[in-house]
């Protein structure tokens, strides 16, 4: 039953298409996306049981044999992050009930979320490479609207800035695509990871995974590449700073992670040597950003880079323990990111500024709210039993197994970082005397932004404390990470 593998994808764009429609009805627009979502999420659960019960999922599209058609392929990697995908998108639209406005409301924004949504969901599941850059410029061209949406004049400047670095990364996509296929002949995934081994990847090979590197890590924000990130980020309202800051840079990891283990893996001694520097330089950069800011939007918003560089540094390990734990660091990362955007958005609200100098006694007006926000900078650490905290320990006992000592050092002196950059917010914003407060905080919008926001942090505890239950899932998707031929079997055997 491979019948749910599309669906993720068609529900969402189904909805988008119904929401183009009664634009002004605001009921409208929400009902049916939170409809969407629900089905949509339904679906997504469904596929993650079959791929638990019967293996990878395959739909080869038009009944052509793999590997001529276009396949969709979905093993316990993809089904997991379209699962996680859909429920976050699901709290931070819920959330924007509360936030967004109504006149974003009123023009596009539902349906900007649900094309989105399409494109990440394609992108986890195609098994084919120019696809893979079908879905990310759907995705991309969604993103555009949201982030001028509203148009204020920081948006439209950031936005000219986001477009620009996206459209150069797109072109070099297809330039790589073009040489790939110019050596391999071949644009199906499965068949691009058989070819390669049978040619043993020839230098040529490494050059483009090398241009593939700074394709993805452009859109994944890896150092030097993550310049435009900061600033393009801060501009957009908060509930699309939380859908972006929680899935739009997690497709370039995901994409680095799926074309780094299932074909550049013949000349590991360059490619995943320069993908750990790159890591580690990454994590670097992140700790200096969000030490040296004052802006609560800013802390948090280098706070991804620097897990984009923990991520990869555990598939840059290549071994099963490494990649496992990038794996459920990657998960917990969407979830938690997700709820700390929403949380210091509260914040903003309730304060009226973005600034941690003018903040200050929140935890007296709001402790619900101060207790909430520890909770989830203890989870983005990855202090025990939260959500961090496993993935990050498989990914350190991973590097130390590679034999990469001082680089593991690092990455684990980078959670020390992390805590200093969230305590301070929860000392400036919370403790002390009481500083700027917003004059016009209404209780019912506050408790809508709220709701969702805690009930996304106890997701994320029980992503914590339920890692034994979730082993099974995370450990089928290392070992697809870790044996590409399970995901070329699947993919062969099943267009047959």
């Amino acid at each position: 039953m491979s019948n749910f593998l599309l669906l993720p994808i068609i529900i969402p764009f189904f909805f988008a298409m119904l929401l183009l429609f009664g634009q002004k009805n605001i009921a409208y627009q929400r009902i049916t996306t939170l409809l969407g979502l629900v089905i949509s999420i339904i679906c997504a659960i469904g596929l993650v049981s079959n791929v638990y019960m019967d293996g990878p999922q395959t739909v080869t599209l038009g009944n052509w044999p793999a590997p001529f058609g276009i396949t969709m392929m979905g093993d316990m990697v993809a089904s997991v992050l379209m699962l996680t995908t859909l429920v976050i998108s699901l709290f931070i639209v819920w959330y924007g009930f509360g936030s967004i406005g109504k006149e974003r409301e009123q023009f596009f924004y539902y349906p900007g979320i649900m094309f989105i949504i399409t494109g990440v969901n394609g992108a986890f599941t195609t098994g084919d490479i120019f696809n893979l850059f079908v879905f990310f410029e759907v995705l991309l061209m969604a993103s555009y609207l949201l982030i001028v949406l509203g148009g204020e004049k920081a948006q439209l400047r950031e936005s000219i800035k986001y477009i620009l670095v996206n459209v150069i990364s797109s072109a070099l996509f297809v330039v790589a695509v073009a040489y790939l296929y110019s050596v391999v002949g071949t644009l199906s995934m499965a068949d691009i990871s058989l070819k390669i081994a049978e040619i043993n990847q020839p230098g040529i090979i490494t050059v483009i995974a090398v241009l593939f590197l700074l394709v993805f890590g452009m859109k994944a924000a890896i150092f030097p590449l993550y310049f435009w990130l900061p600033s393009a980020y801060s501009a957009p309202p908060i509930p699309v700073l939380a859908l972006f800051g929680a899935l739009l840079t997690k497709v370039g990891v995901y994409a680095i992670t799926r074309t780094y283990t299932l074909f550049f893996t013949h000349d590991l001694s360059y490619t995943h040597e320069l993908l750990l520097i790159l890591a580690v330089v990454t994590i670097i950069a992140g700790c200096i950003g969000a030490l040296a800011h004052f802006d609560v939007k800013q802390i948090i918003i280098y706070n991804i880079i620097i897990a984009v560089g923990v991520i990869l540094f555990g598939v840059a390990q290549m071994n099963e323990v490494a990649l496992q734990g990038a794996f459920v660091y990657l998960i917990h990362d969407m979830i938690i990111k997700a709820a700390l955007f929403m949380l210091i958005g509260i914040v903003i609200y309730v304060t009226g500024t973005s600034n941690l100098r003018k903040m200050g006694g929140l935890i007296q007006t709001y402790p619900t709210l101060g207790w909430f926000f520890l909770i989830a900078g203890f989870g983005l650490v990855g202090v025990p039993p939260l959500s961090g905290f496993v993935g990050k320990l498989l990914i350190i006992q991973g590097g130390f197994i590679a034999g990469n000592t001082w680089s593991t050092l690092v990455v684990l002196a980078s959670s020390i970082i992390v805590l200093l950059s969230v305590m301070r917010i929860f000392i400036y914003a919370f403790w002390g005397e009481q500083g700027q407060l917003s004059t016009d905080v209404q209780k019912r919008k506050y408790n809508r932004m709220f709701i969702p926001t805690m009930l996304l942090v106890i997701l994320s505890i029980f992503y914590g404390i339920g890692a034994e239950w979730l082993n099974p899932f995370m450990s089928d998707a290392a070992k697809i990470l870790m044996d590409p031929s399970i995901y070329t079997d699947a993919v062969m055997k099943g267009g047959e």
